[in-house]
């Protein structure tokens, strides 16, 4: 290059980056799916009549009718709760002797607890249905065993297993300075297990705990198919007294998941407060 002489400078283009045209993103919420609902129930009415029949209105016959499902939902939940309080001391039992020092032990409480949790939950509620007897006899005493108590004995097996599970995970993530420390403190395994382990595990458990009782509770409507009077049932039988009309058959099962969602949904959203407000590490 020679003095005086300057190179021209060319700007070189820039490639940015292509933007998608802004998209609104839809955020669905805990009311919008009760708003559809209601909206559904609200104008359902509406086909009915356009047939011009003198049919009770189908807002008409869900209210004449609702004492009677919210008695079976009510059944449901008396189910779903009975279950978890059965299942739950089973599953701490259950759970503890997977941590048991008795390898054998351990083991046959492995072997139970994969058995009843991968086992289908119907397939458990049949078996306690048709195997356990109706009625048991103390000398001269009949104790009769109805088909619900069976149910819930149905329901408690497979949440046994999960409670167990749900126990020896949370003891397992404990970390080994606390049973050193205890051991320090000339503490037995036992009173280490309840004075320092488990109280410590009641917030590790909680959450899956509670999800738990939430699928348990959807569940119970398996009930149904073994009859027993749960909500299903009787909304069956709730159409059928009304003549088998089509146009009732979706608010009427409609009516029950809305029963079911708001039962389950604020249960679901406790969970996760309890999660993020629980949230330990090692």
């Amino acid at each position: 290059m020679t003095e005086g002489r300057t190179t021209p400078t060319t700007d070189l283009p820039v490639l940015l980056p292509v933007r998608p045209p802004s998209v609104p993103v839809l955020r669905l919420r805990a009311w919008h799916g009760l708003a559809l609902a209601v909206a559904f129930l609200l104008f359902a009415p509406t086909a009915g009549a356009q047939t011009g029949s003198e049919e009770l209105s189908i807002i008409g016959v869900i209210i004449k009718w609702m004492p009677l499902l919210l008695t079976g939902f009510g059944f449901n939940l008396l189910i779903s709760v009975l279950s978890m309080a059965l299942g739950t001391i089973g599953g701490l039992g259950l759970g503890l002797l997977q941590l048991s020092e008795f390898r054998w032990l351990s083991r046959c409480a492995w072997v139970l607890t994969q058995f009843f949790r991968n086992a289908p939950w119907l397939v458990l509620l049949f078996f306690a249905m048709y195997l356990i007897p109706y009625e048991f006899r103390i000398g001269d005493v009949t104790i009769p065993f109805p088909d619900w108590v069976k149910a819930v004995i149905g329901f408690a097996l497979p949440v046994m297993a999960n409670v167990a599970e749900i126990v020896r995970g949370a003891v397992q993530s404990i970390p080994g300075g606390q049973w050193e420390a205890a051991d320090s403190l000339a503490f037995s395994r036992r009173q280490t297990m309840w004075m320092i382990i488990l109280p410590q595990c009641v917030k590790r458990m909680l959450p899956p705990w509670m999800n738990l009782y939430s699928l348990v509770t959807m569940a119970t409507v398996l009930a149904s198919v073994v009859g027993i009077n749960e909500m299903l049932t009787l909304t069956a039988q709730v159409h059928n007294a009304e003549g088998g009309r089509t146009d009732l058959l979706a608010p009427l099962y409609a009516f029950a998941l809305l029963c079911f969602f708001i039962y389950c949904y604020p249960i679901n959203l406790w969970t996760v407060r309890l999660e993020r407000r629980f949230n330990v590490k090692g």
